[in-house]
């Protein structure tokens, strides 16, 4: 099929590298029959996970934060003892191209500028491309779990800062091991309420085998693509990797 396509575009466009990829991506976005799991299957067993979710999120005061977080008494910003994680700064603005027609102050999230990483593995099942894909639960999260990349965290989190455990995965990210980088790049995060912070972006493809972790499911990119047709299923920085793709 990816033969006869590339001959009906050569003759009218000039075959790139990245006319080829792009020919790739189209067919991964049809449905094919050869997937490692149903969409049925698939949402059965993400509301599975919901509905077992052991976690409960309550709003609190600020004030009522514990767990090293704490006001600096001679900024007043909002920040973790051990220096990680993030602060919650003051900005001031000034310009008169927004909507106020004036500058303004506010506060924003300082998380410093390369403090994450985004990675989706990839991976072929009998000739059909699936991505590993984690519901993971976030204390925000509209739903409480959503549909994510592989690996979705700071390096904060990656250096075990907080004393837990490394996320699942880190070792197909962190150059530990030998995989083939399809992608990797960073992209800016919401300046409206972050400062200056961007996230590298990571796709990257194996062929050994890898098993699931309770998590996570393989999903092929035309199920992803009629997922992102639910509401508040897929997270934004799964959406935002995939529209490489």
């Amino acid at each position: 099929m990816k033969n006869k396509i590339i001959n009906l575009l050569q003759e009218h466009y000039y075959i790139t590298p990245d006319v080829k990829n792009r020919v790739d991506q189209l067919l991964e976005c049809l449905q094919d029959d050869n997937v490692f799991y149903t969409l049925d299957e698939i949402m059965n067993w993400f509301n599975n996970k919901l509905n077992n979710l052991q976690a409960s999120v309550t709003a609190i005061d600020l004030k009522d934060c514990k767990d090293g977080w704490k006001n600096d008494k001679n900024t007043g910003n909002l920040k973790h003892e051990s220096g990680g994680y993030f602060k919650v700064i003051g900005v001031k603005t000034n310009t008169n191209i927004r909507e106020s027609g004036k500058g303004w102050t506010q506060p924003m999230i300082d998380q410093g500028t390369e403090a994450s990483i985004v990675g989706l593995i990839k991976k072929e099942f009998k000739g059909i491309p699936h991505y590993l894909i984690d519901a993971k639960f976030e204390p925000g999260n509209y739903g409480k779990i959503q549909f994510s990349p592989t690996l979705q965290c700071t390096y904060d989190n990656l250096n075990r800062l907080h004393k837990g455990r490394k996320p699942k995965y880190t070792e197909y990210f962190d150059g530990e091991k030998n995989v083939n980088i399809l992608f990797e790049h960073w992209y800016p995060e919401d300046g409206g309420r972050f400062y200056l912070k961007r996230v590298k972006n990571m796709i990257i493809e194996v062929e050994e085998e890898i098993e699931e972790s309770k998590s996570h499911i393989w999903i092929t990119m035309y199920q992803l693509k009629q997922l992102l047709k639910k509401d508040n299923l897929i997270n934004a920085h799964l959406r935002s990797i995939i529209s490489y793709l």
